[in-house]
Formats: structure tokens, sequence, C-alpha cells
């Protein structure tokens, strides 16, 4: 449990990390959607009042601890493809990655716990900021092309985050198995054939 001098954190930014630790904690013993408000405020060391000074309500909490989780394995995507040209390869590339980012760290996978309600889902489907990362990449795997079309590559997006979301929910037999998927089923759609490098 974190230590009593709550209120001694100079910078309220270090104050919400120290919330969203506490909380990445407890999500890795239990599926997210179990970990309440007054959980978190006790592995965090500090009150409900102040729990609810940094965060309105349990769903501004979860957002917040996606978003800034969400941050982290884009960067480590993005490491993950240096030197990967061919738009295909970017594509499927990224989305393995993600899925073994996400797989490997037990706070994170819990948000795609089975038998549980499908959080990680919902919120990456609704999150602004994953919509943001998602159309970047998306606009990353033709660049310099001025004809790019923001519902297109909106679509495009979103279809990436269902794919991923439906991975983590459901996977598939082994890696191969999502591999052979993700070049035969979201490949095509993403990235037509007049795009990859030849």
């Amino acid at each position: 449990m974190a230590g009593n001098n709550w209120l001694a954190s100079p910078r309220s930014e270090a104050a919400v990390d120290r919330i969203l630790d506490a909380a990445g904690e407890l999500f890795a013993r239990r599926p997210a959607a179990s970990v309440g408000m007054n959980e978190i405020a006790r592995a965090a060391g500090c009150s409900r009042a102040t729990l609810y000074r940094y965060f309105e309500n349990r769903e501004a909490l979860y957002t917040a601890y996606v978003h800034r989780e969400a941050y982290a394995v884009h960067h480590q995507l993005l490491e993950s493809l240096e030197g990967i040209d061919d738009p295909r390869q970017r594509l499927v590339q990224a989305l393995l990655t993600s899925l073994r980012l996400v797989r490997n760290n037990a706070a994170l996978q819990s948000w795609f716990a089975a038998g549980t309600a499908p959080i990680g889902a919902e919120i990456a489907e609704s999150s602004d900021v994953v919509k943001a990362m998602s159309a970047a990449f998306v606009v990353s795997l033709s660049p310099g092309d001025p004809d790019t079309d923001p519902e297109a590559v909106e679509r495009k997006a979103r279809w990436i985050v269902r794919v991923l979301t439906s991975l983590l929910l459901f996977p598939g037999r082994d890696d191969d198995d999502e591999r052979r998927m993700t070049e035969e089923f979201l490949a095509p759609v993403v990235t037509p054939r007049d795009q990859a490098t030849q």
C-alpha cells in the first residue's frame, strides 16, 4: 500500500500517476471491471474525497488509465516498426505487436478478461485518444498521399481497433493463426495492393 503522505505531492500530475499506478496494480490482480473506487483510494493511500478531486467517477479514472497506457503501448509499437517501410508489413507487425504488448501486461490484459464486461473494447471504441492514434497510424501507412479521404481513414482506424479488440477478447489458435488472419482479412482492406511497396 502507498504511504500516507498523500497531499505532500508537489504536482497534480504526480498525484494522478500515483492513483493510476495503484489502479494498475489492482487491475493486474483482477478484471478491471471488478475494481471499485474505494479499493483504488485505499491502494493509492488517499481518501475517497481526494480520489474524487482528480477523477469525478470510475469511468473518468478508467478512461485516464486507458489513455495513459495507450500512449505507452503506442510508443513501444512505433519503436517496433522502425525500418519497416512496406505498409502491409507495418500493419501486420503493428497489430501483432499490439496484441503481444497488451497480453504481456497483466493490468491491460484484465480489460479484456473472458467472462467480464468488455470495458477495454468499449473504451477503445469511444476514446478520442485511441481514435486519433489509430487514424495517425493509418495515415502513416501512405505518407505523402494528398488524396487521403478523412472518412476512409476514420473507418480504417475503427476497423483496426475492432480487429485488435476482437482478437484480445477471442484470440486466434496461436500466433501464426493471428498473423494469417491479419494478412488475409485486415491488410487487404486497410492497405490495398496498390499501396504496398513492391
